[in-house]
């Protein structure tokens, strides 16, 4: 699977897991210099706190456009250390 926005490639791993129809990628097959860290935290209910990323591309800013749950619940231990994608990221097999 692979994560595009703007062009380039944010993530790409064999090894995502889906959760929701999301695909988590794991977090060493993220490209860190895209990502820029957000305030924006959001709750659900069953995966546990999640945190967001901004993804920056060529000086553009799509924000919030990525999220992890740095300590997931015991239900969504298999998304620890994952980033998945929205906003007009495109992930393709």
């Amino acid at each position: 699977m692979k994560a595009v926005w703007n062009g380039k490639t944010l993530a790409e791993s064999n090894a995502t897991v889906v959760v929701e129809g999301n695909h988590y990628f794991p977090r060493d097959s993220v490209k860190k210099e895209f990502f820029h860290d957000s305030d924006t935290h959001t709750t659900c209910p069953w995966k546990g706190l999640a945190s967001y990323y901004d993804v920056v591309v060529d000086g553009k800013v799509n924000k919030d456009a990525a999220w992890y749950y740095p300590e997931p619940s015991e239900a969504a231990r298999n998304i620890k250390n994952c980033v998945a994608f929205w906003k007009g990221v495109q992930v393709t097999s």
